[in-house]
């Protein structure tokens, strides 16, 4: 017996096959080794067909039994592949004699051979269901065995069925050239598994016989899933993956052993879209291989080529043209329509428009071109693509298999409107493979900053069935639509999303039958609309409600506080201590407020039906623009009657009225409107800043804050008193040197002190990310001593609310515990700031807890992921001439690849690539030779701390605790920065030049202790070539003691570095600590006091608490709200009048001129954008602001 088929032996022979099994393999191999069978040929089958021949009958041994056996072995093992295909194909043969399809109906040899058919079919039945292949139904319908029995009695088998694929006989098709072997199989596929992924991809085909004539696509049957008879796009579908099939099995080129022609395709145009190369550069390259392989090699001659290859395996869009004025789709009835019925407007382009040149100007005739264009990517297919791969078909029940269900929100799936949604809709909630979807819509410029003005509109939805780590990820999100620009549809929107929301209906009445790969069984797959997600003019299309206006709150609506400001001619959102307890003192305040006392409970946010009930007088209204024309502008008083714009289109799913929370508030664009405000005001920023004389003109108007009235100082000039919040220009110094001067852990945030000019006293070109950043993190370090605390306080309890929100774990009690704290906060602003302050962006701060409460974390519901989304899409854009037409062809590729990544491996994919931080990456590496003290330090605090050391005196020492017991080795490794937890540490020396901070660590004692310190050295104890251990040297800050550690009034924790545990130099002392258990933070120097930081916690990206363990109080340590100021929360300064005013800062002198016209200007008109917050401006939510959370 040879070698391979010893190792074949040795790979069947375990216990779990019995003693028979293992005796009939070796009596096999011994008259027949592995290596004969991979060069066997179609002249063998005399040799192994027991209707033939017996060569095998000896010693009692059944061949029949035998061959069945060998057939079972290989198919269970890789040697498989190593097999020649007809071999294969002989193997799979050997239990099913065929010549009793030839035989008379009715006659014993036809009976036998039926029996055997069916019993061969029925171990491959789907829910007790096979293809039946009969004369009448040719596989166009499935059935129970016995009645495909009854069908072959009476009709005879379907001609020519001699594989039979469609009841689990195995294809095989030749690959070997003339005089070649089939070994070539054993390594094509070592890119990726993609001979299992087109079968994957067609669940029906890949059982499809060589005819194409009778290939079946997949329809319901009149008693249950059935195989219909294809229609000719079928049949054209089917020839495509054949196609595909035969590229997989044949070599690239012969002789090539690691690529078959499919794999090499998919493999470059792969690498061409992960690193975005353009296609002529890819053409060129293809052109260079093509003279690099031999001349067989069959590669495509340019990118086009590739690209439609690519493109098969995709799922395709539709195109639907569009009124220009965004009247009507011509789709469906309206196909044939040459022109729109509400606004008569042509639907095809003028010709002058039509011509490229002179030759077709003269040309009669010329092809119509649509002025408008809508690229639909149909839902359904999409959907059932989620479950082809065994994995993420898995990773899709999640929600109901994964989650651990308890009082903690990790997911939307805790929250309370989907626990609500399930209890409503018992069936649909009843199988977790039903989809929960959120549905997200932005604008972006996809020419950049050109001068072009251009607004292209992606529909966007989000599968939240998915668990954490994967659900807002680029390759889950699925493009549903692409809108047209120029420009952007508004509340017309609904006209667009006809065709998404008519997939939605019927996803739920009806689903949609689909293949779940994890479990091998088909079912009806439906899905639901949850919620969208939409920057704050988006939300106003979506959801039909004006968030401009007097009535701007889309979750107050009819009840907004709100007053017009008639100097500042804009719209004020204050009455927050409507949310205040009924007994609160802020209530009685009518001094310090808006001149009045505050009864009035808290509005509530109407029901989906009350909903109804306002908007159904708008149902069928057109919403084209020259219709949207009629009401861009209104005078003041006429609110009521025009705030719905329209009924949303939502509200035609039959479950949308019942979803308790149906929009969602963007926390990141509302964070950084907040967060342009305070600083703007703080600043005193020209052209932003919400205290200008305007806003002092209304404080007299109002009759409250005396002290901050204009003082006429002259006929001409009139001075403006400074307020409390206003700061001296050594105070906007010493507030901005910090920012400047802050310096973040490498990933945390981008370097945000390049927005810092310190000559001209302002911040300016903040990103979104910035400002979370900033608002969270970097503002109420920056403000501590600017300030007086009455302005500090509230802000800084403004950045706690936001942190709390932001955090990827909520709590229900810690959730209305935030809205109660957000109302005292917001009122005590109020007693701060000038009413233009309160912009409709400010006013729906009080209203993200309730919605974090209802839908659960905010990660799940925000802007950022869609952002960053958008710029990948905006990166398709090649052709400037049809921006809409280049997103929709690089999306329909990168699907297919995202599709194929899954399959691959041996490669980068987007899957696979390697994150910012990989553990236990070093940089550059020396060794040296600790001193003696040193190495006696390290050693000691390893046998302390490791975990193996933990239980030594109760149990017998182990290898490696023997191991760590010796001393190490002499010589260790150094190293200059090192990651660990997701979180890279680096030496204080190697920072130097560097704007970043890494050399932060913090430890935390069994007894509670927190210790920080600066990280000056990073090595590697080896004690054997298996246990390495990775340690940081620090100088530790003497946390014990006043004059080394100290929390400020405010809550925030400050060391001193000049006051140290010890210097590291004595044999008792302890500079060491285990790099597994170091926690990262970053120093912000204290500019009130010398020598003092503030103190930053951090935490690793990309991690999620899952819920597998018991929360802790150390497992919240490393969160970002770690170092939040709780202390600060129960100071309230009660009503008693508080100094709004700093007579020790010079005031702001201005022309009386400038006030007298103000008081001129007309106001009998009101325009939509007066009442819009003036800082969400076309920069504000412009689609540059992509950075990572």
């Amino acid at each position: 017996m040879n070698g391979l088929s010893r190792r074949f032996l040795k790979r069947w022979d375990r216990p779990s096959h019995s003693l028979m099994e293992s005796v009939l393999c070796q009596r096999f191999l011994k008259r027949w080794p592995i290596q004969d069978l991979t060069g066997a040929n179609e002249t063998d089958w005399h040799r192994i067909d027991p209707t033939v021949s017996k060569p095998f009958y000896r010693d009692g041994c059944d061949a029949f039994l035998l061959l069945c056996l060998l057939k079972e072995v290989i198919l269970r093992s890789s040697l498989f592949l190593r097999v020649s295909s007809k071999v294969r194909l002989i193997i799979q043969h050997i239990s099913m004699d065929k010549s009793w399809m030839d035989a008379k109906k009715g006659s014993k040899e036809y009976l036998n051979g039926l029996d055997s058919f069916v019993e061969f079919a029925a171990r491959t039945a789907c829910q007790g269901k096979i293809s039946c292949p009969c004369r009448n139904c040719r596989h166009r319908y499935m059935f129970d065995v016995e009645v495909v029995r009854d069908h072959l009695y009476s009709f005879g088998m379907v001609k020519n069925y001699r594989t039979w694929l469609f009841n689990g006989e195995i294809e095989s098709t030749p690959t070997t050239t003339e005089g070649g072997s089939s070994r070539v199989h054993e390594t094509l596929d070592q890119y990726g598994d993609f001979h299992g992924m087109l079968h994957d991809l067609h669940p029906m085909h890949d059982m499809a016989p060589d005819s194409m004539d009778e290939g079946p696509s997949v329809q319901q049957g009149p008693d249950g899933p059935a195989l219909q008879q294809p229609v000719e796009a079928s049949t054209d579908d089917a020839k495509k993956f054949y196609d595909r099939i035969q590229d997989v099995e044949k070599p690239l080129y012969e002789g090539c052993t690691k690529f078959s022609i499919f794999s090499a395709i998919v493999v470059l145009y792969h690498l061409k879209t992960l690193c975005g190369w353009t296609n002529k550069s890819f053409t060129l390259l293809l052109q260079v291989l093509q003279d690099m392989f031999p001349s067989d090699a069959k590669l495509p001659k340019d990118c086009y080529e590739a690209k439609k290859i690519i493109t098969d395996l995709g799922l395709g869009y539709e195109k639907i043209h569009a009124c220009p004025n965004d009247c009507i789709l011509y789709w469906k009835e309206k196909s044939n329509l040459d022109a729109c019925p509400h606004c008569e407007v042509s639907r095809w382009k003028p010709p002058e428009s039509l011509v490229a040149d002179k030759t077709q100007a003269s040309s009669s005739k010329s092809k119509k071109k649509a002025a408008k264009v809508l690229h639909w990517f149909p839902l359904k297919p999409r959907l059932q693509r989620l479950f082809l791969s065994s994995e993420l078909a898995t990773n899709m029940k999640w929600h109901a298999t994964g989650r651990t269900n308890d009082e903690v929100m990790r997911h939307p799936a805790d929250s309370e409107a989907w626990k609500e949604f399930d209890d409503k809709h018992v069936e649909f909630a009843s199988d977790p493979r039903n989809v929960r979807l959120g549905l997200a819509a932005d604008g972006f410029n996809p020419y950049g900053n050109m001068s072009t003005t251009h607004s292209t509109w992606p529909v966007v939805l989000v599968p939240y069935n998915l668990p954490p780590w994967m659900c807002m990820k680029r390759s889950s999100l699925i493009l549903s639509l692409v809108i047209p620009g120029p420009t952007s549809p508004g509340i017309a929107i609904d006209v667009y999303l006809q065709p998404l929301v008519e997939e939605l209906r019927e996803l739920w009445d009806v689903g949609v039958e689909s293949f779940d790969a994890s479990s091998n069984t088909r079912f009806q797959l439906r899905a639901a609309l949850m919620w969208t997600i939409n920057d704050f003019p988006a939300y106003a299309d979506i959801s039909g409600w004006s968030t401009k206006g007097l009535l701007a709150c889309p979750c107050c609506m009819d009840d907004t506080e709100s007053r017009y400001l008639k100097h500042g001619r804009k719209v004020c959102y204050m009455g927050h201590r409507r949310w205040l307890d009924n007994d609160h003192e802020f209530r009685e305040d009518d001094i310090n407020f808006d001149g009045t006392k505050e009864f009035r409970v808290a509005p509530v946010t109407p029901s989906g039906s009350e909903i109804m009930q306002q908007t159904e007088k708008l149902v069928g209204r057109c919403l084209g623009k020259k219709h949207q024309a009629l009401y861009s502008k209104r005078k003041r008083g006429e609110e009521d009657a025009c705030v719905w714009k329209k009924r949303s289109i939502l509200f035609t799913l039959p479950y949308w009225a019942d979803q308790k929370l149906r929009h969602n508030i963007d926390v990141m664009h509302t964070e950084k409107n907040v967060t342009d405000n305070i600083m703007a005001t703080l600043l005193d920023l020209d052209g932003k800043t919400k205290d200008t004389y305007q806003a002092r003109l209304d404080l007299k108007a109002m009759g409250i804050r005396s002290e901050l009235h204009l003082v006429h100082k002259g006929a001409d000039t009139v001075e403006m008193p400074a307020a409390c919040y206003n700061m001296t220009k050594s105070e906007k110094d010493g507030f901005l040197q910090v920012l400047k001067d802050v310096g973040v852990p490498d990933g945390y945030a981008s370097n945000i002190s390049r927005r810092v000019h310190l000559k001209e006293r302002k911040i300016s070109g903040l990103k979104s990310h910035d400002n979370h950043i900033l608002m969270q993190q970097l503002l109420p370090i920056a403000l501590r001593g600017s300030l007086p605390s009455q302005v500090t306080r509230p802000l800084i309890k403004l950045s706690c609310y936001f942190r709390e929100i932001c955090s990827k774990t909520l709590t229900v009690p810690d959730l209305e515990n935030l809205e109660k704290d957000i109302a005292v906060t917001l009122c005590e602003l109020e007693k701060i700031f000038p009413p233009s302050f309160f912009t409709v962006m400010v006013h729906v701060v009080m209203h993200l807890a309730r919605e974090a409460k209802l839908g659960g974390p905010v990660h799940y519901r925000w802007m950022y992921p869609i952002e960053r989304y958008l710029s990948r899409l905006k990166s398709y854009v090649r052709n400037k001439a049809a921006p809409e037409g280049s997103i929709a062809q690089g999306y329909i590729v990168e699907e297919c690849l995202t599709f194929c990544s899954r399959y691959m491996h041996s490669i980068e994919t987007i899957f696979t690539r390697p994150i910012r931080m990989v553990e236990s990456s070093t940089g550059a590496v020396s060794y040296f030779t600790p001193s003696q003290i040193e190495l006696i330090q390290a050693h000691r605090y390893i046998l302390f701390n490791c975990a193996d050391v933990g239980h030594f005196r109760e149990q017998t020492l182990s290898i490696t605790l023997s191991t760590i017991g010796a001393c190490p080795y002499s010589k260790a490794k150094r190293m200059k920065h090192y990651v660990t937890n997701g979180l890279k540490f680096r030496t204080k020396d190697s920072e130097k030049n560097k704007k970043t901070q890494n050399s932060g660590v913090s430890v935390v004692t069994d007894g509670g202790v927190v210790y920080y310190g600066i990280v000056t050295d990073i090595i590697e104890l080896n004690y054997s070539d298996k246990i390495r251990h990775v340690l940081f040297k620090c100088k530790w800050v003497d946390v014990l003691n006043s004059r080394g550690y100290k929390i400020d009034e405010l809550g925030f924790p400050l060391v001193n570095f000049t006051r140290l545990i010890h210097v590291g130099d004595e044999l008792m002392d302890e500079p060491y600590v285990l790099a597994s258990e170091a926690s990262q933070v970053f120093y912000v120097e204290d500019k009130r006091d010398k020598d003092w930081f503030v103190v930053v916690k951090t935490k690793a990206r990309d991690v999620f608490d899952a819920g597998s363990g018991v929360l802790c109080e150390d497992d919240d340590g490393d969160t970002y709200c770690e170092n939040v100021p709780y202390n600060i929360i129960g100071d309230n300064a009660a009503s008693d009048n508080i100094g709004v005013a700093r007579p020790d800062v010079q005031g702001t002198t201005i022309d009386a001129m400038v006030i007298e016209d103000n008081e001129k200007l007309d106001e009998d008109f009101i325009h939509d954008n007066d009442f819009i917050d003036d800082e969400v401006s076309d920069e504000e939510y412009s689609d540059n602001e992509y950075n990572d959370d």
